[in-house]
């Protein structure tokens, strides 16, 4: 039967009752934090007990909705899995195995570099027209070239391209204090 301790010896915790306990009842709703306080009953009493036991004593109508609502307990975080389909390889999978006994496992795996520019950097260089290659010089060669492009006073008083312009002074406002090039 479910709830049922299979070895226990103990008697019931019914002050009075002769009965084996055998089966666990909570003292105390359990908590996320924890198992939970039990006390094992006998058959009968542990009947008597689920008859009385009411989960959400205690708890407001919005606690009572948000517990009983589908979605109740995914706010909290999950792990994140391999996106490859298995964990990740070991840090000696990179070693020379002539028979690829060990590392033939791995050899799938390729291994990016971490990029040294955040997110939103690396968004500022596509805008730029950069790669991860850039160095100083480079942004603001390339910058000038951009501004000069885009710039009003320089394409014939074009202004449609002035959001362009925005774009580029603003990736390069963000890129001059990258971490990278300091």
């Amino acid at each position: 039967m479910h709830g049922k301790v299979h070895g226990a010896a103990g008697r019931c915790a019914v002050p009075g009752c002769r009965a084996l306990g055998e089966y666990k009842a909570p003292v105390q709703p359990a908590s996320f934090d924890g198992p939970g306080v039990w006390r094992l009953l006998c058959l009968d009493h542990v009947r008597e007990h689920n008859a009385r036991y009411n989960y959400f004593e205690g708890m407001s109508p919005d606690e009572i909705a948000d517990a009983q609502s589908p979605f109740g307990g995914w706010e909290r975080p999950s792990r994140r899995y391999a996106a490859i389909g298995s964990d990740p390889p070991p840090a000696w999978s990179d070693f020379s195995d002539p028979l690829d006994a060990i590392a033939g496992r791995f050899g799938h795996v390729r291994r990016e570099r971490p990029s040294r520019f955040s997110r939103a950097e690396q968004r500022a260089l596509a805008v730029m027209g950069l790669g991860e290659d850039t160095d100083r010089t480079g942004l603001r060669s390339r910058y000038s070239q951009l501004v000069r492009r885009y710039h009003p006073d320089r394409n014939g008083g074009d202004r449609s391209l002035e959001h362009r312009l925005g774009e580029v002074i603003e990736a390069y406002q963000t890129l001059k204090k990258a971490a990278a090039f300091a």
